[in-house]
């Protein structure tokens, strides 16, 4: 049977494996494979066979960017999804991104919700607005480096969360700064593009939608949120916490920041045909952003918290 969709889920260790494997292919009303790359024990309880399910176990864990990566390599759809293994769908969600995906070079993200676990249903949301902190900066919740936050009200109110999903709910094909990486869709042909996720030590777990979303919008190509269907993502905390990418020190955690920050701020990518500075006067006033920052680079470096240890390793183990 042919496929249109590959759906790729890396996995370690979730309870909740299993339920998300069975929601992909009861939702889904096109032709969909789902391959899940094992990394750490057995998902339990344990998955039903499906004949477009393929289970990989990978023996020796190596993180989640190798596991999407060799998901990828194996995949048979013209489209690739990425989906954590704790997440539900709307109904034909993979027919409703098929139809308004228009270009190769897109990213396209559904709208996000909470998801309960136990009831297994959205709740909270949608989440469609993210923005990117200004990297030299201590951000309280992430520390340093680019991240992807929720947009604060028009005064800055922790409390209003919400205000541009309110304000932009009948548009339903936006674009967007940044995404959270729990669930993303794109042509293989743009993913071959991009030559995949950087696995050379450089990024961590949750850099990797900075990493994509960079080189989708300074390429050339556009980053979506698509309304029209939805996903809910089960937010771990203390309670759900998932072992994916865990095991990573602080020190990888933030040499990561480090290199993004110098990697991107100083437009190294080779093909990027836009500067950062585009992407970010698109969706400017960005809160953290200093006005005429790209001319203060220099400043920012010589008082950067990480300068010493930047020096030291190049941003690198």
């Amino acid at each position: 049977m042919s496929v249109d969709v590959s759906v790729i889920i890396p996995s370690r260790d979730c309870q909740f494996a299993a339920r998300t494997v069975e929601d992909i292919f009861r939702q889904a009303k096109g032709p969909v494979e789902v391959i899940m790359m094992i990394d750490g024990a057995w998902p339990d309880p344990p998955v039903k066979d499906h004949p477009n399910l393929t289970l990989v176990h990978k023996g020796v864990p190596m993180g989640m960017r190798d596991s999407i990566n060799r998901g990828v390599q194996i995949a048979k759809g013209k489209y690739i999804m990425k989906s954590d293994d704790h997440c539900a769908f709307g109904e034909g969600f993979d027919e409703i991104l098929k139809r308004d995906h228009k270009e190769d070079n897109w990213i396209t993200i559904p709208a996000r919700y909470s998801l309960d676990p136990i009831q297994w249903e959205r709740t909270r949301g949608p989440i469609c607005y993210m923005y990117l902190t200004f990297p030299y900066d201590h951000h309280d919740l992430f520390g340093t480096g680019f991240h992807g936050t929720k947009w604060h009200g028009p005064q800055g109110l922790h409390g209003s969360y919400w205000h541009l999903e309110n304000e932009r709910r009948r548009t339903k094909i936006d674009d967007m700064m940044i995404f959270q990486g729990s669930c993303y869709f794109m042509t293989r042909k743009h993913w071959e593009f991009m030559e995949g996720l950087d696995e050379e030590n450089h990024y961590i777990m949750y850099d990797e939608a900075i990493e994509l979303d960079f080189k989708t919008w300074l390429s050339g190509g556009r980053v979506i949120i698509n309304k029209n269907t939805w996903y809910a993502h089960l937010h771990k905390g203390k309670t759900w916490k998932s072992k994916i990418d865990w095991h990573l020190s602080k020190r990888h955690k933030i040499l990561s920041e480090i290199y993004n920050t110098d990697y991107w701020m100083n437009n190294r990518w080779p093909k990027q045909t836009r500067p950062l500075k585009w992407l970010i006067d698109k969706f400017s006033p960005l809160d953290g952003w200093p006005e005429g920052w790209e001319s203060k680079l220099a400043e920012y470096y010589k008082t950067w918290k990480h300068k010493e240890l930047f020096e030291q390793t190049g941003g690198r183990e």
